[in-house]
């Protein structure tokens, strides 16, 4: 099974400019590379931060970009979002009893958990007890399935200050208490950092990547702001199957390819016997 993760669009209004880019060019960009060479995906996940702002008119663009999409998408909600006025743009997004934008989706590979980790108009994130509930409940329904995570916030720090400022806090191990009692969640996917990073968390494989648009700087120092670049912007290509899961970055916007050189191959002809 292939489906598609992207993350952190930050869409302003179209034809404005942020952190010196345009991020409605760049998500069209990313969304016409995937129609370009994935259309055969499954679905696609973008995990929040889906405008700088919370303008209704970035999130008007959103639908109208996203509207070019070849393949289903999933979307979550960010620390930069505003779930009214997503919904008012969105109304079909699925809502927990408790209001939160939160649910579950069977696909061929097994079951896929989208979480809400906003705490509304704060940087940092939360999951609160009604949250955590119903977190519990989708892990108990689907203990017969694999399944996997996905959310904007990381629940656990990466070692980079500006961001671990910014994260789920002690929400984070709440979460860690409840997922560790579950040995069938096979990845945890996640946005916000702006970076590619890989490794695992209480046993559970995780991986990020770079924003459609800015990135965060590879920066153990700064504390109280986090650093923008413009490192290349990515989507990942992931496949699943019953033994493995693969994740392949692509930076959409880098397009050149090495002419082939039979020449330059460096081959040595020689005979191994």
């Amino acid at each position: 099974m292939k489906f598609i993760h992207f993350t952190d669009t930050h869409l302003v209004p179209r034809g404005e400019m942020l952190h010196g880019l345009n991020p409605c060019e760049r998500l069209e960009a990313c969304i016409d590379d995937i129609n370009r060479n994935h259309a055969d995906a499954e679905l696609c996940v973008l995990t929040g931060d889906l405008a700088h702002v919370a303008q209704p008119k970035a999130y008007e663009d959103l639908k109208y970009c996203l509207a070019k999409l070849r393949v289903p998408i999933h979307l979550l909600v960010g620390n930069h979002d505003h779930r009214d006025r997503l919904l008012t743009e969105f109304p079909d997004l699925p809502l927990d009893s408790n209001g939160f934008l939160q649910t579950g989706v069977d696909t061929s590979a097994g079951h896929f958990l989208l979480l809400d980790t906003v705490e509304q108009g704060k940087g940092w994130g939360s999951y609160c007890d009604d949250r955590l509930a119903w977190l519990r409940q989708a892990l108990d329904g689907s203990r017969d399935k694999p399944v996997y995570l996905f959310m904007h916030h990381p629940p656990f720090d990466i070692g980079i200050p500006s961001i671990d400022r910014i994260g789920l806090g002690g929400d984070g191990n709440r979460i860690g208490d409840v997922v560790s009692e579950y040995d069938n969640i096979r990845h945890l996917f996640f946005g916000h950092v702006h970076r590619p990073i890989a490794g695992s968390w209480l046993g559970i494989p995780f991986t990020t990547l770079r924003a459609t648009n800015h990135q965060t700087p590879l920066d153990f120092d700064s504390v109280e702001v986090v650093p923008k670049s413009h490192e290349q912007p990515a989507y990942a290509v992931v496949f699943l199957d019953q033994q493995q899961t693969t994740v392949h970055f692509h930076d959409f916007l880098d397009t050149y390819r090495v002419p082939y050189d039979k020449k330059s191959e460096g081959r040595p002809d020689w005979n191994p016997a």
